[in-house]
């Protein structure tokens, strides 16, 4: 009987491991950050991802841009199937060889893959999960998920006389992460590529089940200039309205400061179509300000300022 041994460590960029010529929208932040996360992790893992942008745009038949074993799930799965694939490395005595990172848009893990997200969690396998996070369901027609902002409008929370678009605030995924008694759990942005690389290396060094949730800016769902998409996704963090930090045990340990003076969400939200409605009556002024004070609590809550 003869057996396969996975690729030896080498040195390879970030560019080969997610290869140039797919077919992402120009300036999507998805695409960036799935390349800094497999530029830091290295060549020596086993991908999974579920259905959604990254898995569409990097994999049209009969090619891919994956340098790394990658299995496409279901829409709700990838922490299912990467669990899998983890117990069968444990089984085969190969755990040593490789990394598992599982994927998923925050449809396909805040809404339709908690469940197995929940899972993976619960049962303590050694799994990196990230969550590339461009708030909706944007392979699909920009419809909201459960990481949509507040006021946002989707295809699916509609602006107009009897609506200011998204209702609802932003699901708090790490928290609902963290309670599991996960080890790790970290936010990050497109606009800070060291932090992505400094806090993957950190996650895989790490037995156990970890969370990582990455703001991804997508141009065409968020109706953005796609030669913005750092500075939009540094705003976001600028002003509070998307904190980037790590969580230990359950615990915050590290957060990434707002630089003075603090900048108004109206900075942020002014470059996005998504919230254009908001600009276009007196009575905007009012849910901008709700928009605020989100911010505002997340800066107090994590000790931002």
């Amino acid at each position: 009987m003869t057996t396969t041994t996975l690729a030896a460590p080498k040195e390879q960029s970030c560019q080969t491991l997610l290869a140039s010529g797919h077919t992402a929208c120009t300036g999507c932040g998805e695409a960036l950050a799935a390349k800094l996360v497999l530029g830091a992790a290295g060549p020596n893992i086993i991908v999974t991802d579920a259905t959604g942008c990254l898995e569409v745009f990097t994999t049209r038949f009969p090619q891919s841009s994956w340098e790394v074993p990658f299995i496409h799930s279901l829409f709700e799965n990838s922490a299912a199937v990467a669990s899998g694939v983890e117990v069968a490395l444990k089984a085969l005595g190969r755990q040593n060889e490789a990394k598992v990172i599982a994927q998923g848009g925050d449809g396909g893990t805040a809404d339709i893959g908690l469940q197995a997200l929940s899972g993976m969690l619960e049962r303590g396998h050694d799994i990196l999960y990230v969550c590339y996070d461009n708030e909706a369901y944007m392979n699909t027609g920009v419809q909201r998920s459960g990481l949509t902002p507040f006021d946002c409008m989707t295809t699916t929370s509609p602006c107009g006389e009897l609506s200011w678009g998204n209702k609802h605030n932003k699901k708090d995924m790490p928290s609902i992460a963290a309670a599991h008694g996960i080890p790790y759990v970290a936010t990050a942005s497109v606009a800070f590529p060291k932090d992505i690389e400094n806090k993957v290396k950190k996650a895989l060094s790490i037995t156990g089940p970890k969370y990582m949730q990455i703001h991804s800016p997508c141009p065409l769902g968020w109706r953005s200039n796609p030669q913005l998409t750092i500075k939009v996704a540094k705003l976001a963090v600028q002003t509070g309205l998307y904190p980037v930090f790590e969580m230990e045990n359950g615990k915050v340990t590290k957060v990434r400061k707002i630089t003075t003076p603090k900048t108004p969400v109206e900075e942020y939200l002014k470059i996005q179509g998504r919230f254009a409605h908001l600009f276009k009556s007196p009575k905007g002024k009012e849910e901008i300000q709700k928009i605020q004070e989100i911010a505002d609590r997340n800066i107090e809550k994590y000790g931002l300022a």
